[in-house]
């Protein structure tokens, strides 16, 4: 990880050299290459993570649960890069909630505290606890969960009665089965969910320990279904590219319509300032790991990938080619460079927070009500996104495109609102 930060936060980049309006097909390309070689490689990591998790449910331990973590941790890399293609493309948004919705209501999957409460009038499945339940009602329908498969997941536990929180699959509900629960609020450590959670026989702790390990190897299975699924959409003749090439000047729009809305209303609002706001470790993206420094980060590289028409794969190889950054730089060079500079103090800033939490300043410690030091971390980020935003808006009237409605963010636009 430490390679990958150095490789990637160390580009330089020759002359711009003017291109035409022709040359947008190359930058396309480019564009859509990057996709399918970061999709690749979060197919790759997941495939990493189901080996260990099997390690882990064959032979419990503290060590192959520790294992299986870390590999969790190292998929997140790749695939956090992936978040700028969304928003500007409908074949991401419409699939994105399959492996990364969050937050969510755990209780739906497995055992909580006793302190997390149980079924609310916004959501009657909050406590569902399927891993302790092979059947139950739902909407009046009797649900047999008797084997827990990746059908079962997608097809009916999936945004249960209509409920967004209902998440039970993709990267969270994984994270979730790893680490258990975060109890630590705003104090210094993650979730620590015993190995013993997933042990035979009289060892086992938490009850269930069987479907507990078949909840696991299910939603890990149906994660690498997805991401084969996706990384196919961006390969030559896939979906995903082909409608990005049909049209230059919408495929554009659509890479900074990606770029905008992750960095402004996504990025900055919903998933950092929010967290702010509410003084509330819930609102930390990875929340069970304490690893959301990292898709912080991660989420930040993405972006400037998109922009420099650069992308370092998890084996150190380097996907490249025609960029935005020097199509802008052909129409005017002085955004060019400020957006190119923009990128470059967020990184810093992001790099800043990844640091501090990695020094043993957690991102639940940085959230405290009244911690100063932690707020202004985190908030320097983000109003290096938004000011990197404006920059992206400036890109847009560069390039003579009409006017894109970024995702925004109630803690950025309304904040009063946040509290009623």
């Amino acid at each position: 990880m430490t390679k990958m930060l150095r490789t990637a936060t160390c580009l330089t980049l020759g002359l711009a050299t003017p291109l035409m309006a022709q040359d947008k097909p190359a930058v396309l390309s480019t564009y859509a290459d990057i996709a399918q070689a970061a999709y690749t490689d979060s197919l790759t990591s997941a495939q990493t993570l189901k080996t260990a998790v099997e390690a882990l449910i064959n032979a419990p331990s503290a060590e192959t649960l520790a294992a299986a973590r870390t590999a969790w941790i190292a998929a997140r890399v790749p695939y956090q890069q992936t978040e700028a293609f969304r928003f500007g493309n409908a074949i991401v948004d419409d699939w994105e909630g399959k492996v990364n919705a969050w937050p969510l209501d755990e209780g739906l999957i497995d055992y909580v505290d006793t302190t997390y409460g149980g079924p609310t009038d916004e959501n009657q499945f909050a406590a569902l606890n399927v891993v302790a339940n092979p059947t139950f009602t739902l909407s009046g329908e009797e649900i047999d969960a008797t084997a827990i498969t990746p059908e079962l997941l997608a097809d009916t536990l999936h945004e249960a009665d209509e409920v967004e929180a209902n998440v039970a699959t993709g990267y969270h509900a994984i994270e979730f089965l790893l680490w258990g629960q975060d109890l630590n609020g705003t104090d210094h450590g993650a979730g620590d969910r015993p190995y013993t959670d997933y042990a035979t026989g009289e060892e086992c702790t938490g009850g269930n320990c069987d479907r507990r390990a078949a909840y696991l190897i299910a939603a890990t299975d149906l994660l690498i279904s997805d991401l084969d699924w996706m990384a196919a959409q961006w390969a030559e003749g896939g979906e995903a590219r082909d409608t990005l090439l049909a049209d230059p000047d919408a495929g554009i729009v659509a890479m900074l319509t990606g770029m905008g809305s992750l960095s402004y209303g996504e990025q900055a609002g919903e998933r950092m300032k929010l967290g702010v706001m509410l003084n509330d470790p819930e609102e930390e993206h990875d929340c069970f790991s304490d690893n959301t420094h990292n898709s912080h980060y991660y989420d930040g590289l993405g972006i400037r990938n998109v922009y420099m028409g650069e992308y370092v794969g998890i084996d150190g190889r380097v996907v490249t080619g025609t960029s935005l950054s020097s199509l802008v730089a052909a129409a005017d060079p002085a955004v060019d460079a400020e957006l190119r500079a923009a990128l470059d103090h967020t990184m810093g800033e992001l790099g800043q927070l990844k640091a501090a939490a990695e020094g043993g300043f957690s991102y639940d410690q940085m959230l405290e009500r009244g911690n100063e030091a932690g707020e202004a971390i985190i908030m320097s980020a983000v109003q290096a996104l938004v000011d990197q935003t404006a920059s992206i808006e400036r890109v847009v009237t560069a390039l003579d495109l009409d006017q894109i409605g970024f995702e925004g963010s109630d803690s950025l636009d309304n904040p009063n609102a946040v509290f009623q």
